[in-house]
Order: C-alpha cells, then structure tokens, then sequence
C-alpha cells in the first residue's frame, strides 16, 4: 500500500490532472500553472496530508518501518512531525480551492521535501522504505522547485 501511494500522489494523480486540462493549456505558462496547481494538490497536499495522520496515529510505523529505528520514546518526535505534515498538507489541499495558495504551497511543500530527502540521502544503511521516500521526496521537490522558479518569469 505504502508503494502504491507514493506511485499514484507523486505522478499518476498528477500527471493524470495535468493531462485532463492539457486541451484548455495554450502556452508554456499554462503548462506551468497548471503542473503546479495538481502538484501541490497531490504531492504536497494529498501525501503529506495522508503521511501526517500516519504519523500521528502509528509513530512507530516511521520510525521502525521507513526509518529503521527502534525507540519508543521518540514516538513524541514522529508525531510532531506528524502535526507538521498534516499542516502543510492541509494547505495544499486547499490551494485547490484558494488559487492563490497553490505557489507559496509548491515552495514550502518543495522545500520541505527537498530538505527530506536530503536528510534521508544522508543515511548510509537506508532501507527500501527510505529509499523509495528519499527518492520520491526528491522528485516532488525538483518538479514543485522547478514550478515555483519558472513562475517567477
């Protein structure tokens, strides 16, 4: 469930929502909006949202099964990042409805993953789990970077 998750938040979802519009898209700006509209929608908002409530309700899911540490004690710290996830995931949910969110949520959202998967990247004894993490935080945050950037033209 966890592959398949990423799979579909990180580009099925996206690309399929992309490719929906693609018919009302005329220019390269339009293109670019609309990548970032579904991106923060999907990759930031969808999986982060859905990352978050695991978080929060099986810490130890986190820590054992991606991160591969066994320490009950810092079930409190997942959690936290749990709020945080739900946070930022929130807002990108909502930047479907409140446009205007949808590029500062492609910043933050890219940043955070980026930072992520650099963090993960760090890790040396990284398991698949990570991996797959490490990898798909790096995609997100290239694609939402690359969107915010190239809005700024």
């Amino acid at each position: 469930m966890y592959y398949a998750l990423i799979v579909l938040t990180m580009v099925v979802a996206p690309v399929i929502s992309i490719g929906a519009e693609f018919g009302s898209i005329t220019s390269l700006g339009g293109f670019v909006v609309a990548a970032t509209k579904w991106f923060a929608f999907w990759a930031v908002g969808v999986r982060l949202l859905l990352a978050g409530v695991s978080q929060i309700l099986k810490p130890g899911f986190t820590l054992k099964t991606i991160l591969g540490v066994e320490a009950p004690h810092a079930h409190v710290i997942v959690q936290e990042l749990g709020f945080a996830n739900v946070s930022i995931g929130l807002a990108g949910l909502l930047s479907i409805v409140f446009s205007i969110w949808a590029l500062p949520v492609a910043f933050i959202g890219g940043l955070f993953l980026g930072l992520a998967g650099l963090n993960h990247m760090r890790r040396p004894d990284r398991g698949l789990r990570e991996n797959v993490a490490m990898i798909s935080d790096l995609w997100a945050a290239g694609v939402l970077l690359a969107v915010f950037v190239f809005s700024l033209f």
